[in-house]
């Protein structure tokens, strides 16, 4: 069953919205122009409850989705749920959904648009233990790969690929639990996983050799922002039929836009606090885990030189050069032709920009600097 967490407006900020005759709409259940009552909005996550999405539950929690006249639902995702197919479906509003796979829906017919690349940087790497001696891609030839599928791993085959190698003959490819025992097991040479969640369980997990915590000095890391192959990652998906027909359903947008923006803004600034709010909305994931990832997520956010939000017109580039060429072990690629139509549109997070700017909100994160975390056994 999936979890919800609700924003609702109330006292004050409704009787603010009445008295300027505010009307927004475009959400499940928009309310009439006038109407004192909040537009009710509902917003698709690509999994479970962790900090991952902590600024949309932060803009929950602080009142940000509120201040906008707005009442929030947060449908938790999982294995089995396709953000992008719930928003295109017409049973969410909105839905936090990595780029490739989004487009790749777009293309069977999907009526979807990323409204903010939250994102900046992609957050997958390959793992693998230092004795394994694998510093690049090449490296990899000969060697048991361990893979999500899913569409999680188009990476990692354009890295081999770009270094010569065939992903279905020179590395035996293994599929991977979303976990990293294989690797820790002996199972597999090299793991695929997140910096914000995988890396850190080996991190957590102890050396048998030592007594102690694996340490990062222990792995190799093949991260494909310096390959050169990463593709953006989790982005806020609209309805591109109504983005292109309904001005309430615009309107709704920029000022959810404004709030969920804020509330990255807000993680930035208060990590700890942001971990206990992910914590309380019942993450399974520990206290030094949940604070681990807040601040990797934040490296994958910030700086934003365009503003929070906004489509870097390169990364977009890349990213789709990569769903074209990259093909899977059965020879597919991502795409098979250019995005048509409105794949993207800086609009409107442009607009939610401006509007935190003129709230004195700090929209770039050019300053920021990631924390030092320690962590626990097992996470805790």
């Amino acid at each position: 069953m999936r979890r919800i967490v609700r924003a609702v407006a109330v006292g004050a900020a409704a009787a603010l919205l009445a008295a300027c005759g505010s009307s927004s709409g475009g959400g499940s259940g928009g309310q009439a122009s006038g109407s004192a009552a909040p537009t009710k909005v509902k917003l698709q996550l690509q999994w479970f409850t962790q900090a991952q999405f902590a600024g949309y539950f932060a803009a929950v929690d602080q009142g940000f989705f509120r201040d906008q006249g707005l009442d929030v639902e947060i449908l938790e995702g999982g294995v089995d749920i396709v953000p992008q197919t719930v928003l295109a479906q017409g049973q969410a509003d909105f839905a936090v959904a990595w780029v490739p796979k989004a487009l790749a829906s777009r293309e069977q017919g999907a009526g979807i648009t990323d409204v903010a690349q939250v994102f900046q940087r992609s957050g997958t790497l390959q793992v693998s233990f230092k004795d394994k001696r694998i510093a690049g891609p090449a490296d990899l030839r000969g060697k048991k790969v361990g893979n999500w599928g899913f569409g999680n791993e188009f990476e990692l085959f354009a890295g081999m690929t770009g270094a010569g190698l065939d992903p279905a003959k020179d590395v035996t490819l293994v599929q991977q639990q979303f976990d990293m025992q294989a690797l820790l097991k002996g199972d597999i040479d090299a793991a695929q996983a997140m910096t914000y969640n995988e890396y850190a369980q080996v991190l957590e997990a102890k050396n048998p050799k030592t007594g102690k915590l694996y340490q990062p000095s222990d792995f190799a890391v093949l991260n494909w922002n310096d390959v050169g192959t990463a593709m953006l990652q989790d982005a806020v998906w609209a309805n591109t039929d109504k983005l292109q027909s309904d001005t309430a359903y615009q309107d709704t947008t920029v000022k959810f836009l404004t709030g969920a923006l804020k509330g990255w803004a807000f993680c930035r600034d208060n990590a700890e606090k942001c971990r206990d709010i992910v914590v309380a909305k019942g993450s399974k994931l520990g206290n030094s885990h949940q604070l681990w990832q807040m601040n990797e997520i934040n490296k994958l956010i910030w700086p934003s030189p365009g503003g929070i939000g906004v489509v870097d017109t390169a990364a977009w580039t890349r990213t789709v050069g990569v769903a074209l060429k990259a093909k899977n072990a059965e020879g597919k690629t991502v795409l098979t032709a250019q995005p048509e139509g409105l794949a993207y549109t800086n609009d409107y997070a442009r607009k939610a920009v401006d509007a935190l700017k003129a709230q004195n909100v700090d929209v770039t994160g050019s300053a920021w600097k990631p924390v030092t975390v320690t962590l626990n056994e097992g996470g805790a």
